[in-house]
């Protein structure tokens, strides 16, 4: 296997990561203030009724288990994971479920140009629970052994150091990052704020924004009804592990009680990530299956055979 092959896997592979642990995250498109309604001073609310509203709508976030979802997501130049350091935006579109944990999704955007002209333009990637299967196509059907879905197993790539991505990106958790737990995150910043009602797609919905940092994160008290300690503890280790310093973020609520809208900018060392994300058709069915093991090949299988390609004098 070539060196530039093996690199195109690792780099789709790592967008691959980097969208689940983000997936359900945030949203994107302009808000605009409702027709008609009063200024936003004047609709702002105490931060305790905000904290109010945002647990009604995580219960019921939690209890729909499921939603159709568009988003985009830039990355910094460096951010872990990310192949030859340079970055790029992500695309997604498709369904996701949060109990069980599962997604169908297609993604494209320029991050997949750092992999090389090998890489495909556009994939769809399909996940269940801590699994995911990417279709390649046929852009690397030679090296796939004919086979066009790579599988990656995050938690054995993650016990393994990653195959080639961080394993901190790895272990980011895309089985459990879900718009509930980003509400879960708005709740407990000691400065969410209601700002008032805006016009979503629209629809009236109400618009809360707030900032938290992985330090408060972990010195909140807070127990929000219906997260246990583990998945709250989870979230924090998985975030320091990420080497992610703070949320900031932003989401409109429509009259049903779910979001329709979040942004999300993750602050790490090598800058920020933003997220935007668009949600609908909650409790919308996720009917996902993993593709024929025929048509399927391990991602770290890949790596290991390039490995040892690349010792015995294959072409770069």
């Amino acid at each position: 296997m070539s060196r530039s092959v093996k690199r195109a896997g690792i780099s789709v592979a790592a967008v691959a990561v980097l969208v689940a642990g983000a997936a359900g995250c945030q949203s994107g498109g302009d808000a605009k203030k409702a027709d008609g309604a009063p200024g936003k001073a004047a609709q702002q609310s105490s931060p305790k009724d905000a904290r109010t509203a945002l647990q009604a709508a995580y219960k019921k976030t939690s209890a729909a288990k499921s939603a159709r979802v568009t988003m985009k997501m830039s990355v910094p130049a460096g951010a872990k994971g990310t192949a030859g350091d340079a970055g790029g935006d992500i695309e997604m579109s498709g369904v996701q479920s949060w109990d069980p944990a599962a997604m169908d999704m297609t993604m494209s955007g320029s991050a997949f140009a750092q992999a090389g002209e090998d890489a495909p333009d556009k994939i769809r990637m399909i996940q269940l629970d801590n699994v995911m299967y990417m279709d390649m196509g046929s852009a690397l059907s030679k090296e796939m052994q004919g086979k066009r879905w790579m599988k990656m197993d995050l938690g054995a790539l993650a016990d393994a150091g990653g195959a080639g991505a961080s394993a901190p990106s790895l272990t980011s958790g895309a089985e459990k990052q879900d718009p509930a737990q980003q509400l879960a995150i708005l709740t407990d910043s000691p400065n969410v704020k209601h700002l008032g009602t805006e016009q979503i797609d629209g629809v009236q919905a109400e618009h809360y924004k707030g900032t938290l940092t992985i330090d408060e994160m972990a010195a909140s008290n807070q127990a929000l009804d219906g997260m246990s300690a583990q998945d709250r503890k989870k979230l924090l280790d998985t975030a320091k592990q990420a080497g992610i310093k703070g949320y900031d973020t932003e989401l409109w609520i429509n009259k049903d009680g779910y979001p329709v809208q979040m942004n999300l900018g993750i602050t790490m060392p090598e800058g920020k990530t933003s997220i935007s994300a668009h949600y609908s058709d909650y409790g919308t069915k996720v009917a996902v299956a993993a593709p024929p093991a025929a048509q399927t090949i391990d991602f770290a299988e890949m790596i290991k055979r390039a490995g040892a390609g690349s010792g015995s004098g294959e072409s770069a």
